[in-house]
């Protein structure tokens, strides 16, 4: 039996067809939510202290075991808006096109000393300003004696587009698809300060593995859960003046059943990060906080 479609149906399935292939094939706007994105505060980036022509930097006292020993260094965060444009997915030069979007920009750079040479680590996360806990681009780069590793995650349609090029045998370059909705374990010093805190808050959320690292392999991806609850007798081996904080809330994401990590953010705007206890001994501890306009010259004559 022959079955006849009406105009007015075929037209209803040709538009949602459209709709899918532009759904698909635009970038990081059609990047599915993450599942806990209800327990952000999705304002929490349109404050106006990011419109002040400066960038926040926060300076920390940072550990993290290379070759089996801990190695004491400075990590560096810095965050500030930009405006990006879609053709490059990169901040723009030029104000007069109309794919531009604001982003949320946040630079992660260390200087690591090993027993016979030094680890250099630079990591950029993007969120769009409206989005502060969805990766819409990830960046990571590692130099260090036995050579150069790169890679970066995009938003495409519900997924990740991950491109890398390392030095290490099997992997070389390449690029794969991963996985969307999910969290970097490194936006999460960042990310998490955009919380509703409250205590006894709890939810799950898929957590990709650190990327902070010179290998490119496809990350691991934990069904994470995250508790929130008031912070005691929180105290800083750095001389920065926990004084000054009203209350401190601390986040604990349980990656797996031997896998936790913890950080300390204050409760006053904007919620910076305190502390960081994670499983693998990447720990931190604030030691300073201002906004400053970085990229100028200064004249200290």
């Amino acid at each position: 039996m022959k079955t006849f479609l009406d105009t007015r149906t075929i037209i209803s399935i040709l538009f949602a067809s459209l709709l899918g292939f532009l759904y698909a094939c635009t970038g990081g706007n059609a990047q599915d939510r993450i599942p806990s994105a209800e327990h952000f505060d999705l304002e929490w980036a349109k404050n106006s202290t990011w419109d002040q022509g400066q960038a926040e930097v926060a300076k920390y006292q940072a550990t993290r075991t290379i070759y089996g020993k801990p190695r004491n260094f400075e990590y560096v965060f810095i965050l500030v808006k930009e405006t990006f444009n879609e053709q490059y997915n990169a901040k723009t030069d030029s104000y007069d096109r109309n794919d531009l979007f604001e982003v949320m920009k946040i630079n992660k750079f260390c200087r690591i000393p090993t027993d016979n040479y030094p680890y250099h680590f630079m990591t950029s996360i993007f969120y769009e300003r409206n989005q502060p806990a969805t990766v819409y681009k990830l960046t990571n780069s590692s130099q260090e004696w036995c050579g150069n590793t790169s890679k970066h995650f995009l938003a495409k349609g519900k997924k990740y587009e991950f491109g890398y090029n390392s030095y290490w045998d099997g992997q070389g370059v390449g690029e794969m698809t991963i996985q969307g909705g999910i969290m970097f374990e490194d936006q999460l010093s960042h990310s998490l300060r955009a919380l509703k805190f409250s205590d006894g808050l709890s939810f799950q959320q898929p957590v990709a593995e650190s990327q902070i690292s010179s290998k490119a392999t496809e990350p691991k991806i934990y069904n994470a859960t995250f508790t929130v609850e008031p912070a005691e007798n929180v105290q800083l081996s750095t001389t920065y003046d926990l004084n000054q904080m009203n209350d401190v809330w601390k986040v604990s994401v349980q990656l797996d059943s031997d896998k936790v990590n913890e950080y300390w953010f204050a409760d006053e705007y904007p919620n910076i990060l305190l502390k960081q206890r994670t499983w693998d001994n990447r720990n931190y501890e604030l030691k300073e906080h201002y906004m400053d306009d970085y990229w100028v010259i200064k004249d200290n004559s």
